[in-house]
């Protein structure tokens, strides 16, 4: 991998790590079309660099994140990073099979679209519009909903938790903000996993030049990711989901034609 290819791979999920929109799908679609070949290397780079977007949430809300004495905060977490992990490890071999799929991955994209076009009709009556009414049975079923993005790749963690919540009774702004926090201890987790895992299989793909890839790419993607999550925000508070449904159907139909082309 090259610097230009990971800087282009740290711009495309600082985007798209934070919209509904499934970084995962642009990753896997952008590595062929700038010829990044799949290696253990690159697989684990797609993680960590979401790890790096999800410690922007960190700076952004630095204050909840820091604030020790709200300790049920933490344990809500906690309680809802379980079902990801627990299907995680349970279901690795579907997964991997999954994310190697692209016309798979572009299908979830286009069927992600058109839920997105009806979600703001079906939730428009939230009773919770703080975190802090957030108690421990909705936090462990907004981690269900995580799980729906694990089992089908290109269905967006974000937007899967987002909608999960509004399901469930929390405002857009207050889904999206919860979202932003359960996205921590889960890609902690997937990132330590995943470089544990390269370093007993492949250590040699830890060395200092990949190293330093890794370095300035997560830089990149931490930036661009604080600079999204101030605008989403807002704008999904104004705009709602139909917009982004709109993009994930064309973006998932040029995916499958750049499939049958052979293009990537």
């Amino acid at each position: 991998m090259t610097p230009i290819q990971a800087i282009i791979l740290a711009i495309v999920e600082g985007l798209t790590e934070f919209l509904p929109v499934s970084s995962t799908a642009h990753l896997k679609f952008t590595n062929p079309i700038i010829g990044v070949e799949s290696t253990p290397f690159s697989d684990m780079m797609e993680i960590v660099i979401q790890l790096a977007a999800i410690l922007a949430v960190v700076v952004v809300y630095y204050k909840k994140f820091f604030d020790f004495s709200r300790i049920k905060f933490y344990i809500k977490l906690v309680i809802a990073v379980i079902p990801a992990l627990v299907f995680g490890a349970l279901l690795k071999k579907h997964i991997d099979h999954a994310l190697g799929n692209l016309y798979f991955i572009a299908g979830v994209m286009i069927a992600g679209g058109v839920i997105f076009l009806f979600v703001d009709r079906w939730f428009r009556h939230p009773s919770i519009e703080h975190e802090s009414q957030v108690n421990n049975g909705v936090a462990f079923r907004i981690g269900c909903y995580q799980v729906l993005s694990i089992l089908f790749p290109g269905l967006s963690r974000s937007a899967s938790t987002i909608i999960g919540g509004m399901s469930l009774g929390l405002s857009r702004k207050t889904a999206a903000e919860f979202s932003f926090f359960l996205a921590v201890p889960t890609m902690l987790a997937a990132s330590v996993k995943s470089m544990l895992d390269l370093h007993k299989e492949n250590p040699e793909a830890l060395n200092t030049e990949n190293l330093s890839l890794l370095g300035i790419s997560s830089l990149i993607t931490f930036i661009i990711s604080v600079f999204v999550i101030r605008y989403f925000i807002g704008f999904l508070r104004k705009h709602g989901f139909k917009i982004w449904g709109y993009y994930r159907i064309i973006i998932g139909v040029v995916m499958l034609l750049l499939l049958w082309r052979g293009i990537v």
